[in-house]
C-alpha cells in the first residue's frame, strides 16, 4: 500500500474538515463493504484450493482411502477428513 498527499485527494473544505480531527497522522481509509475482496481471490489461491478439494472429494468417492489422499495431497488426516465430509 502506498501513501498518498491528502492535498492531492481531497477538496480543501474537506481537508480542512478532517484536520480538525486529525493532522499531521496517518489516517487509513478503508474500502467500502462490496468493494473488498474476500481472502485469496487476488492470488488464485482460493481458487486453487476449491479445486484441489473438489479434487479430493471426487477421489474419496471413487474409492481412494483417506490415508491414500492424506499421501497424495500432502495433508493430515483430519484435514482431508473435514474435506471429505464437508456439506460442500
Amino acid at each position: 500500500m502506498k501513501y498518498v498527499k491528502a492535498d492531492d485527494v481531497f477538496p480543501e473544505d474537506l481537508l480542512k474538515e478532517i484536520q480538525k480531527y486529525i493532522h499531521g497522522e496517518l489516517v487509513y481509509i478503508p474500502k467500502p463493504k462490496g468493494a473488498r475482496k474476500r481472502w485469496g481471490e487476488c492470488s488464485g489461491i482460493r481458487k486453487y484450493l476449491n479445486q484441489r478439494n473438489n479434487d479430493i472429494r471426487e477421489s474419496f468417492r471413487k474409492g481412494y482411502t483417506i490415508d491414500q489422499l492424506c499421501d497424495k495431497y500432502c495433508l493430515s488426516f483430519d484435514s482431508v477428513k473435514k474435506i471429505v465430509y464437508s456439506n460442500k
